[in-house]
């Protein structure tokens, strides 16, 4: 093993690689989609910090292994079905995995190497984590962005309080309160990806960058942007108008009663995507995303800390936990008929939400992120 590369714990659920000045971490948990373990999270930290003080290091890539004759995914997110079972079963290790998880997405944010981010495929939530941050966000005709989490009773965490609230207008209510899909196009023109690469391309870009002579940061770089391409045409900006004037006001109840009124087939579309989530989760993802606009990436992820203690707390109590159920009925149970409680958004308590942004902790898990 090269003296560049330390000791990891994840049983090749992560690779790594370094050629000439180039760092590089693959995700190597296809059938799982690359989704992240704990194991993971803390391979990706001990990399990304071994090769910011390594001198010999100037830049790292990141992507995803692929699975032989299925769609590529660069990483679907956490490893959800592991939510579920520490959740039952009380197991500390949920928390360490949301803190170690963010103070990673913290690190990238910051990271003071170039850290390239190659997004084929699915890239959804923990996926969005590890990539928002990057210097370079590459997407492909592939790429699938999008925040689902309150598909499954959850938020739009790993910093998502803080990117989507950067999207222009009122896009980023949009995007945390239906989990909408973006392609390449759509994510590039929202400032949620950088440059467009050609799948086809992908292959001979990423032999050059383990193989080739990387020489310096701005080789690396080069070597990427000399198969960029003009990315395609935006699919959903046809619609900013509508988004706006929606996703704009105030309260849940008070979207969901002006998509009602358009009869399109864009705001009924939005609006069953909305029908479909938890209220509760609803409700916390837009004041988040709302607040996210007025904070730091740091202050973002120690409330989203706060915020995911809450979601899952209940289940340390034995009681209705959304987000266990959200997980029941897609992943676990598969029925796909979670019974959310309360059941509607005029029944969500204003006074349960704004608790659940409070610290729980007298000295925060995170306190240390600048």
């Amino acid at each position: 093993m090269s003296t560049s590369i330390p000791a990891l714990c994840s049983d090749g659920q992560v690779l790594a690689e370094v050629n000439g000045c180039l760092g590089l971490i693959i995700l190597n948990r296809p059938q799982a989609l690359n989704a992240l373990s704990l194991a993971m999270i803390r391979d990706m930290r001990t990399l990304l910090r071994a090769w910011r003080d390594d001198d010999s290091i100037q830049a790292v890539a990141i992507l995803g292994q692929g699975r032989e004759g299925k769609g590529p995914a660069f990483c679907a997110g956490g490893d959800i079905r592991f939510f579920h079972t520490a959740a039952k079963a009380k197991d500390p290790a949920l928390g360490d995995f949301f803190t170690e998880e963010y103070a990673l997405n913290h690190e990238i944010h910051v990271y003071p190497k170039p850290y390239i981010a190659l997004m084929d495929g699915i890239v959804m939530g923990g996926g969005m984590g590890i990539s928002q941050g990057a210097k370079l966000r590459v997407l492909t005709e592939r790429s699938k962005l999008a925040m689902p989490e309150a598909h499954i009773g959850l938020f739009p965490d790993v910093g998502g309080g803080y990117f989507l609230a950067q999207c222009p207008g009122h896009v980023g209510e949009w995007l945390a309160l239906t989990g909408q899909v973006l392609g390449a196009g759509d994510a590039i023109a929202l400032g949620l990806g950088d440059v467009f690469v050609r799948a086809e391309e992908l292959p001979g870009l990423i032999e050059q960058l383990r193989h080739a002579d990387q020489t310096s940061a701005e080789h690396v770089v080069a070597t990427v942007m000399e198969r960029a391409e003009l990315a395609p045409e935006p699919q959903l900006l046809a619609h900013r108008e509508a988004i706006d004037r929606h996703f704009g006001f105030g309260a849940m109840l008070e979207i969901k009663a002006s998509l009602a009124g358009d009869n399109s087939e864009w705001a009924q579309q939005a609006l069953g995507q909305l029908n479909a989530n938890s209220p509760l989760a609803l409700a916390i993802s837009l004041e988040l995303v709302r607040r996210g606009r007025n904070l730091s990436l740091a202050e973002d992820l120690r409330l989203e800390r706060n915020l995911v203690h809450w979601c899952f707390e209940p289940a340390w109590r034995d009681a209705h936990c959304e987000t266990l159920e959200g997980i029941r009925a897609l992943a676990v149970d598969k029925d796909h008929q979670p019974r959310w409680s309360p059941a509607h958004s005029e029944d969500v308590s204003p006074q349960t939400v704004q608790a659940m942004f409070e610290s729980p902790w007298a000295k925060h898990p995170l306190a240390d992120l600048q």
